[in-house]
């Protein structure tokens, strides 16, 4: 396992074409579905063409996007967290999202944390932003915790709801 960032308890690596059945299940989990969108993605080979044009082409044209955040003690992937360069938003935002199953361990908390302080220590990035829902309390205390703090609300272009814009201090 090529292991971009390390936690006591987590590695964060590039996702592969090799991830497919795990993006599958993580991009049809309901809180995906519900707080990021649903991305029509029904197949494995869905999934690995999602992973080729989006993850994999961000590493190669930024040298960063999200990766998959996998357990070190038994090598299970979790979820995705990593950082964005969205053409909607001028500044790298940080995501994150995990199957539900893997919740209320840390998880995401110790990914995020580890994300930003490569944002900050390695890729010298002053100003990470965070999107989510106005709604999605678990994201926004996330955020919270790992250092960023509410500026607006903006809404996106084609979007019609409003969504809340964190961003480091």
């Amino acid at each position: 396992m090529n292991s971009i960032l390390e936690t006591e308890r987590l590695a964060l690596r590039e996702l592969n074409e090799g991830d497919a059945a795990f993006v599958l299940e993580l991009l049809n989990e309901p809180g995906w579905l519900r707080f990021i969108g649903d991305r029509g993605i029904r197949t494995e080979e869905a999934a690995r063409e999602y992973i080729a044009n989006g993850p994999m082409a961000m590493y190669r044209r930024l040298g960063f996007g999200l990766y998959a955040v996998v357990r070190k003690s038994d090598g299970v992937a979790l979820g995705v967290s990593g950082l964005i360069k969205r053409e909607t938003l001028e500044d790298v935002d940080i995501g994150f999202a995990f199957l539900e199953r893997h919740g209320g361990a840390g998880y995401a908390v110790e990914a995020a944390d580890a994300v930003m302080s490569h944002a900050r220590e390695v890729l010298g990035l002053k100003r990470v932003v965070a999107i989510t829902s106005v709604d999605n309390d678990k994201s926004i205390r996330l955020l919270e915790k790992v250092g960023l703090r509410f500026e607006k609300l903006i809404r996106l272009a084609g979007d019609d709801e409003d969504i809340k814009l964190f961003a480091t201090a």
